[in-house]
Parts: C-alpha cells; structure tokens; sequence
C-alpha cells in the first residue's frame, strides 16, 4: 500500500539532504551565536534573543520573496525551457539584491523600537549594537539566497550546502575572537557575535557565486547575461508568487518573534529558556525546509510536463517522509528535554548558577512541546513546498494568516500571561497554530491534485 510512496524516498532524501544541511548551517549560525554568547550569562542570550526576533522578521520577507524562483526554474527545467530559465534567474537575482537592501534599511530603521517593546533595559541595550551589524548582513545574504533558489530549481543543491557549511566555520572561527578578544582581537561580546555572522555571510556570498560560476551546466545561463532584457511581464509573474510566498513565510516567523516579545515581558530568564527551545526547534525544522524544497522542485518538474498523476504521488511521499523523520525528532526532545539545555550555559559560573538553573527547568518543559508540534510544524513547511510547486500561492496564504494569527497568537497571548501558564502557555499557542496550518494546507493540496488529475484523464 505505501511501496508507491516509500520507493521515492531515495531519491527525495538524494535532493533534500543538501539542503537540509545548508538550512541547518543557516541555523547553527545562530546556535554557535547562543552558545558563545551563552557563556556571557542569561542578559546576552536574551539580547540575541531579542536582536533576533528582529532579524528573522526581516529575513521571512526577505527568503520568502527568494522562494519564488525556484518553482519557476523548476518547471523551465521540466519542460527544457532554457530561454524562460535564463530570463527568471536574472530577474529574480536583481529583486533579491534590491529586497537585501530594503530589509537593511527596515533593520537598521527599527532600533528604536527595541526599548519600545516592554523589554528588560539591559537586554535592549545589549540588542541595539547587534542588531546594527547583523542588518548589513542582509544585502550579502539575499543575493546569496537568490542564487540559492536558482540552483535549487536546477536540482543542483550541493552548492549552498557547501558555501554555508564553509561560511559556518569562519561564523565560529571569527566569534571566538571577537566575544572573548582572542589573539590581540578586541572583546566585544555580543557585538563580537554580530560581526562573526556578518563576515560569513560575505564569505558565502562569494564563494557560492564561484561554484556557480565553475559548473558546465550553468554556463548556458551566465551566457550574454547582460543582453537578457529586462521585463516588466517578468516582474510581474515573479511578484505574484513572491508576495503571497513571503507573506506565508512572514506569517509563521512573525508568530515565533512574537513569542520571544511575550517571553520578554515575564523576565530575562524565561526569555532565555524561550530562546533555547525555539534554537532547538528551529535546526530540527531546517530538516523539514529541506524536504519542502523537495516537494517543491519535484512537483514543479512534474507540473512542467503535465503529469499529475506523479505529481501527486510524489508529493504524498515526501509527505509521508517527514512524519517519519519528525516522529524521531520528537522522541529524540522527549528523551534529552532535561540535557539539551545545559549545553546553552555555563553551570560553572556559580555567581549565575541559581539563575542558570532555573533557565534549564523552564527550557525543558518548553522542549516537551516543541517535541509533540515536531509533526504538525514539519508537515506544513513541506506541504507548502508542494503548493508553491504547483504555483498555488494566494489560498496558502489566507491559510497561514487565519491559523498563526487567528488561532495561534491569541492562545499565545491569553495562556502565556504570568498569571496563568507562562512561558508554557505562548507554546501551547504555537502548537495550535501549526496544527491548523498543517490540516488546512495538506487539504488545499489533495483538493488541486485530485482537480488537475481529473482534467487530465478528461482531456
């Protein structure tokens, strides 16, 4: 019964799993953060906590706008398109560069509004240097990101696992000198964590162009590169996809910022345990991303030659592939949700052991919950992968919008005050709000592919 589901994995896991790697090296970037910074004490944590809830905003505008492009290589490369490929790379690669500029400015605009939000002086103090140099990042990084998604679409995924597993090196490598002032560096702590991230993303940037640069394949697409006319139909085409996909992104990482502003109110502690579990969270969830480009460069290949039949096929098997992987993630936070944090914070620090104590028993019940939404958060990036291979972007959106914000965020907000569960009721809200968006998305899907499957037996 499952054969015709379970014979894809190979060759799903043989696209997914570069990049999953190279989303999960996205993430480690903020993990090697916490864990250096962590050693600082809880207020650093909670400011790049806080610097953070930031930056993500902005980056789930910015990589949701990138999305786009892939399914359009996707389905030009499932139909031997070439001219059409050349003409969406080009285009999406200048929206990308002019979109890292707009989210640079939004960044460094917002610095106010850290001591507006209701949060701990000293972690807003703290917040407002890093803020200012992760923000620089962001022009590097988009370009970075819209050749990402142009390789993606080519279903070469190897390059920006390899430029974000080298730009992670360098991310550590220059945070060890520059938090603790290492080899005549000077030390400056959580600013030090800022310019590592900065630095690397410069790094990638660079050299995932040249690994482009250098495979056969592409050659036909840098080929008179600058003699592709602008088009303003293309534009258009793209913006129609890149808008409702951002928006989808921004939704569901607006949701999770949000929870670090309402940790904020209950003290720099539970801001700190908040932060643990959404770190820990946030790598397993990178597994499911991978596996959401998957579902959105196969189905978009299928889509590409008109054969739905396959495409939904293959799409229920990438489907059915990450339940089984975030079953073992969920079992894996069960089993360690006492351990996990520990490796956050410095437990010899006996002047902070009291306060490092209590972060480990609030992260730990918080990682209970994030092991049970494993399933609900992993079906939904996936299964929107698979809608925006077919294209399906503006129903998704209204999904994503009515699930985190009109179910997820109010039981955040009404559970999560101090009175009633805490820290412990704004991921009950979490937990809502991803189980919406996974039932409703994954019906949006079955109702289309079934529609498309029967206009083409009839036609």
């Amino acid at each position: 019964m499952l054969k015709p589901y379970t014979r894809e994995f190979r060759y799903n896991l043989k696209l997914a799993y570069p990049v999953m790697i190279g989303q999960l090296g996205h993430v480690l970037v903020g993990f090697a953060d916490n864990l250096m910074v962590g050693q600082l004490g809880p207020a650093s944590l909670a400011a790049v906590s806080l610097g953070n809830s930031f930056i993500f905003i902005a980056l789930s505008l910015g990589i949701g706008f990138s999305y786009a492009i892939t399914p359009l290589i996707a389905e030009s490369d499932g139909s031997n398109d070439l001219d059409s490929g050349r003409k969406y790379m080009r285009h999406g690669i200048l929206l990308c560069a002019l979109n890292g500029l707009l989210m640079w400015a939004m960044l460094v605009l917002s610095k106010p509004l850290l001591s507006m939000l209701n949060q701990p002086e000293e972690v807003a103090t703290l917040a407002i240097p890093y803020l200012e140099i992760v923000a620089f990042s962001m022009f590097p990084l988009m370009i970075f990101q819209g050749l990402k998604q142009f390789s993606d679409g080519l279903s070469l995924t190897k390059f920006a696992m390899i430029a974000t597993l080298a730009a992670n090196i360098i991310n550590v490598f220059f945070n060890y000198l520059l938090i603790y002032g290492k080899w005549g560096f000077p030390r400056l702590e959580v600013a030090g964590a800022a310019w590592g991230t900065a630095i690397s993303r410069v790094f990638m940037l660079l050299l995932m162009f040249g690994l482009l640069l250098k495979h056969p394949k592409l050659h036909r697409y840098f080929e008179s590169f600058r003699e592709i006319k602008l088009s303003k139909k293309i534009f258009l085409k793209i913006f129609r996809l890149a808008i409702p996909t951002a928006l989808q992104m921004f939704f569901e990482v607006a949701i999770f910022s949000a929870t670090i502003l309402l940790a904020g109110t209950l003290g720099t502690l539970s801001q700190a345990s908040n932060q643990i579990a959404l770190n820990l969270a946030s790598m397993t969830f990178m597994i499911a991303v991978g596996l959401g480009v998957t579902a959105t460069i196969r189905v978009g290949n299928q889509k590409g030659r008109s054969d739905f039949v396959t495409l939904r096929r293959v799409g229920h098997s990438v489907f059915l592939l990450v339940l089984l992987i975030e079953v073992v993630f969920a079992l894996f936070f069960f089993a360690f949700r006492n351990l996990l944090p520990e490796v956050y914070l410095n437990l010899d620090n006996q002047l902070q052991l009291a306060d490092n104590l209590q972060v480990i028993r609030e992260a730990s019940f918080l990682i209970v919950i994030a092991g049970f939404f494993q399933l609900s958060d992993g079906l939904q990036v996936v299964v929107l992968g698979a809608l925006r291979g077919l294209q399906d972007v503006k129903i998704p959106t209204y999904i994503t919008f009515i699930a985190y914000w009109l179910i997820g965020f109010p039981i955040s907000y009404f559970l999560g005050k101090q009175e009633v569960f805490g820290s412990i009721g704004i991921w009950i809200g979490l937990f809502s709000g991803l189980t919406a968006a996974a039932g409703l998305l994954y019906l949006r899907f079955n109702y289309l592919t079934k529609k498309l499957v029967r206009q083409s037996i009839i036609s």
